[in-house]
């Protein structure tokens, strides 16, 4: 046997046999001479055949953030630019495969050189040339295999379009040797229930058809496991996931102790299953890839799905995150040295006030003919002053429960100033982590500092948490690692009021907290806190976690 280690971005064990996911087709040499319309009719047919195959997997996906992704790959597809430059290098002796990477790589040496971003879309664009180049050459498009029983996917990062598809029934863990634990395949694999450990360095070295088992909490992969280690895993993982399907009802602790479980969503269709109500609506699918901006009527129509939806429960809907570093063509923002700390979520709002304006106006619309409990919070809020100003604002809208998002640093050591102007906290750990460490979320290199066991950013959380309890003001969190069972164990502990993740997660979260007094998760949250590192952290509370189960006698629970 040989263990290898990752980074879990998916908790849960799986186990079974490997299967990579197939290479993108190989470029053949360069035709000698072209006959120049018959390739670029080659060009317009791959695009057409590549933009419908894109468009059916954005219908059937049910991850709105995968659908979102694969539609501005099509755009990117039927772009005339693109085209049109193919059109030229055919012109000057191209064949259609040859150009078309050619002047994608153009497009990506663009891409990287913008930071931010577009710097993250390379490899949309990357999938998008091996699709391109497989339909050219009438080959089948790269993606997941499918060996005709259940398996574990490798591969060195997926594409949304890989993910977009995959089946838990069939794939039942990913292990990547790139990628963090915020990336779009860390995010889908948790929406899917799929457990998947990324950053795994050597598991490309292992061979198809080998047998791995995988901890998508720990991060721990091993190859060579026997038969009967799979079978093992694979019965206690389905025994779990029965358990959690009959799992209903709010999160609270063993004690009693209440933790809201709320669900992060883009639009009313990621709503599954029964929720307590939703802790984190993104509002940018409603914005992405127009050149003008949403109408007053459309987003109410879009905000009143979602209310109807929940009627009687909370919603907090997250006022538009956009700017340099998701850019939006109607905002014509000015280009920016470094996207990631210019102007993007509540500051769009210094320069272009009437898109918040129109935003909370449709918000108080829909929220005023619906009978859900409506809170908005705003994104990138660094001050006090801020936060009170968006604050006045929703009042003057109508909108009466008014928070903001801590995802920077100044914000979360001044949490007791900002909750003297707000009603509640929301704590972003994707993007804390990131302005915390410098750490690009994108940067797989630096994937070890977006931990969410990072021992400063507990610190911070700790610190935001303090302040809601000594203000007497709920503060959640909505970042993935809400996600995860062993950290929210820490969570509560430290006193936050809510998690917020995506629905299939839910269950998990809600068994580790009802297995736990809130006593217990303070002195979880006490032995991780006091750790040196990530891992001695996940380590100290899970030795801790163990050590009070046995001490109740409640070795099983």
């Amino acid at each position: 046997m040989r263990e290898l280690r990752g980074i879990g971005a998916s908790p849960g064990g799986a186990a079974g046999p490997v299967y990579r996911l197939a290479p993108p087709p190989a470029l053949p040499p360069p035709a000698h001479t072209v006959d120049a319309e018959a390739e670029k009719a080659a060009v317009r047919n791959a695009v057409l055949a590549v933009a419908a195959d894109l468009t059916r997997l954005a219908d059937t996906t049910r991850d709105t953030t995968a659908a979102e992704v694969l539609r501005a790959q099509v755009l990117m597809a039927q772009d005339e630019t693109l085209i049109d430059a193919a059109d030229i290098a055919i012109d000057d002796g191209a064949d259609a495969p040859h150009a078309i990477t050619d002047v994608l790589a153009v497009h990506r040496a663009a891409f990287e050189a913008a930071g931010g971003y577009l710097a993250e879309r390379t490899s949309d664009l990357d999938d998008l040339r091996d699709r391109l180049v497989a339909a050219c050459l009438g080959l089948p498009m790269p993606g997941v295999p499918n060996p005709g029983h259940p398996y574990l996917l490798i591969a060195r990062d997926l594409a949304p379009a890989d993910t977009a598809g995959l089946e838990p029934a069939l794939v039942l863990g990913l292990v990547t040797a790139e990628g963090g634990p915020t990336s779009h395949t860390a995010i889908l694999a948790r929406t899917l229930g799929i457990p998947a450990v990324v950053r795994c360095a050597g598991i490309l070295d292992v061979t198809d058809g080998a047998l791995v088992s995988l901890d998508g909490g720990s991060g721990v992969v091993v190859a060579g496991v026997s038969a009967e280690t799979v079978t093992t895993v694979n019965t206690d993982r389905l025994a779990q996931i029965e358990r959690r399907a009959r799992s209903q009802g709010p999160g609270r602790t063993a004690d009693g102790h209440p933790i809201a479980l709320l669900a992060n969503i883009g639009s009313a269709r990621d709503l599954t299953g029964e929720v307590e109500g939703v802790g984190l609506f993104r509002t940018e699918l409603l914005y992405l890839d127009r050149t003008d901006p949403p109408s007053h009527e459309e987003q109410v129509a879009a905000y009143a799905d979602v209310f109807a939806a929940l009627p009687g429960r909370k919603v907090v809907v997250r006022t538009l995150d956009a700017g340099a570093d998701k850019p939006l063509p109607f905002l014509r923002l000015a280009d920016e040295p470094n996207p990631a700390l210019g102007i993007r979520g509540l500051r769009v709002a210094r320069q272009t006030p009437s898109v918040l304006t129109t935003q909370l106006a449709a918000i108080a619309a829909a929220a005023a003919a619906a009978d859900a409990d409506v809170w908005v919070m705003a994104p990138m809020v660094a001050t006090a002053a801020e936060a009170a100003a968006f604050t006045e604002s929703c009042r003057e809208h109508g909108l009466p429960t008014a928070g903001v998002m801590i995802e920077v640093p100044a914000a979360a050591l001044r949490a007791g100033q900002v909750l003297s102007h707000v009603d509640f906290l929301s704590i972003g750990t994707n993007d804390l982590s990131q302005y915390t460490f410098a750490a690009d979320r994108m940067c797989g290199d630096l994937a070890d500092l977006l931990d969410p066991w990072q021992p400063a950013l507990v610190a911070l959380i700790a610190s935001c948490a303090a302040a809601g309890v000594e203000a007497g003001k709920p503060v959640g969190v909505c970042g993935e690692s809400a996600a995860d069972p062993a950290f929210a164990l820490v969570l509560a502990g430290l006193g936050i009021t809510s998690l917020s993740m995506a629905p299939r997660s839910i269950p998990a979260v809600r068994e580790a907290l009802a297995a736990h007094t809130l006593d217990e998760c303070r002195q979880i949250a006490e032995a991780a806190a006091a750790a040196p590192s990530p891992e001695a952290a996940r380590a100290a509370a899970a030795g801790a976690s163990r050590q009070l189960r046995y001490a109740d006698g409640l070795s099983v629970r």
